[in-house]
């Protein structure tokens, strides 16, 4: 089983990557965990990805197909199957991969994106709070504490992060749409994109997901 997740920032992506990997018992790689395993073993293409970073740079497309190529390349990725999640990015990252896979004797499964409207994830983002002190995660609408303000688990003051605000927000949401519609076209002719409903329920959206792979 080899699956690209996607889906705009708030969908709820990282926490069904997690219940993914614990149904199919497949291995979740993302594009940050390849990299900080490179620079980790110290490959060649870990510490030119690394002369980059520390520079604040962005990587460039060279040294990350080289870094996917490396992790996909490893016995586990072909023994237990994997789940990618922020890769690829673009239709020349999507090009590379499907090269990565044909020359490891692997095939893409599904490409699943967990879909949601863009004024539903700003509402979710703008009325997110974090306690200072545990990190736990409330809503104002979905999930409110009991006393405003306060964290219900540990009595810490709860705040709206800097990069939760709307017009954040708006600006991460247009950079994703411009730069995945492509991609979203491209695996829709591949015969393998499967949209799912982000708007559900955490459960609801967990058993769509498992239904398209269990077809």
């Amino acid at each position: 089983m080899q699956i690209i997740l996607m889906g705009p920032p708030g969908a709820g992506k990282g926490t069904q990557a997690v219940n993914l990997v614990k149904r199919y018992n497949v291995l979740h790689i993302s594009t940050g965990d390849m990299f900080r395993e490179a620079v980790k073993e110290g490959t060649p293409l870990g510490k030119e990805a690394k002369s980059y970073m520390d520079a604040g740079k962005l990587v460039p497309d060279s040294v990350t197909v080289g870094i996917v190529r490396e992790r996909l390349s490893k016995p586990d990725c072909k023994e237990k199957g994997f789940i990618l999640d922020g890769f690829p990015r673009t239709v020349e990252q999507a090009d590379a991969l499907a090269e990565i896979l044909k020359d490891n004797g692997m095939a893409l499964t599904a490409v699943l994106n967990i879909s949601v409207p863009a004024a539903d994830l700003i509402e979710r983002a703008v009325g997110r709070r974090i306690c200072k002190s545990c990190g736990h995660s409330y809503h104002v609408k979905f999930n409110p504490t009991k006393v405003p303000g306060v964290c219900d688990d540990c009595g810490g003051e709860t705040y709206q992060r800097a990069d939760d605000s709307e017009e954040t927000m708006k600006n991460r949401l247009s950079v994703y749409e411009s730069s995945t519609r492509p991609l979203i076209d491209y695996y829709k002719k591949a015969g393998v994109y499967k949209e799912i409903d982000g708007r559900q329920e955490i459960a609801k959206v967990e058993a769509d997901l498992a239904a398209v792979l269990d077809a």
